[in-house]
């Protein structure tokens, strides 16, 4: 499985995986990606992030691989700039977006698009969270946002977000799927669609059937990708159902270089060989 190091492609999480509470990678982490790319690597992430969320940091590390955006909706070109792979909300998700927020004034909600982040509902955790992103919202209304949306985030204060939860599965809205990806975060997707989809479309169309695939994430939104890949790994501080599922959970956090401790994971499985 790790008999050529060029055949090894790592894609790992974002928030609370690679980037730790103050949103800045360590330069541990920065090195280990530099020196795993040398070696011949591939290196990718897979976020829930739009890219207007994700460029910020791309100048401290280079991607060589196709990167999974808005929780498996995209998979995107970096480095030539174009879509490889979408997969958007059904029509009916305005009207669903409409009542949730009719019935839920205080959750704040963006819509992601590929031209950027739309917020019918500027609350407190949304503006924190567009912040947090740095990216500069579109206010406007549900029925001012066009077609074609990857997905929708709702936000709440952590201890309000279980109410929102109950909410949405009591309403049995069809043709999509919901998926918790922070204490604060709901998030609507296409049906099926997940980051795990998005990681076998990337291995069929982008030329890796013959790669291992190592993925990391800390999050219910990564579980479906670290069930898919060949090695699916988690920081000490995932949740517990992704410790669940992982093949190997490690001795250290996302505040303690988690991602240096995977390529030197990798690097001793390859020098094994």
């Amino acid at each position: 499985m790790f008999q050529d190091i060029s055949k090894v492609l790592l894609i790992t999480d974002m928030d609370g995986t690679f980037l730790p509470a103050s949103k800045i990678p360590s330069p541990k982490d920065l090195e280990a990606i530099k020196r795993f790319q040398e070696a011949g690597g591939k290196f990718s992430i897979a976020t829930g992030r739009a890219i207007q969320a994700s460029q910020q940091y791309f100048n401290d590390f280079k991607v060589n691989a196709p990167i999974i955006m808005c929780n498996g909706g995209m998979v995107y070109d970096l480095i030539n700039h174009k879509q490889i792979y979408d997969v958007y909300l059904p029509d009916k998700a305005k009207t669903f977006t409409e009542q949730i927020l009719k019935d839920n004034p205080d959750v704040g909600c963006e819509v992601l698009k590929l031209d950027g982040v739309y917020v019918p509902s500027y609350t407190e955790m949304e503006k924190i969270h567009c912040d947090i992103c740095k990216v500069s919202p579109i206010l406007c209304q549900v029925n001012d946002i066009k077609n074609n949306w990857y997905k929708v985030l709702f936000t709440n204060v952590p201890e309000k977000l279980p109410k929102l939860i109950d909410y949405i599965n009591k309403h049995n809205f069809d043709d999509v799927d919901f998926v918790i990806s922070a204490p604060q975060y709901f998030e609507m997707l296409p049906q099926n669609i997940s980051k795990g989809s998005a990681l076998k479309k990337m291995r069929d169309i982008c030329g890796f059937e013959d790669y291992t695939f190592v993925a990391v994430g800390d999050y219910n939104n990564d579980i479906e990708m670290i069930k898919y890949a060949d090695v699916g790994i988690c920081p000490l501080n995932a949740t517990e159902d992704v410790k669940n599922v992982a093949d190997i959970v490690l001795d250290v956090t996302c505040e303690q270089n988690a991602i240096s401790a995977v390529i030197d994971f990798i690097f001793e499985k390859v020098s094994c060989n």
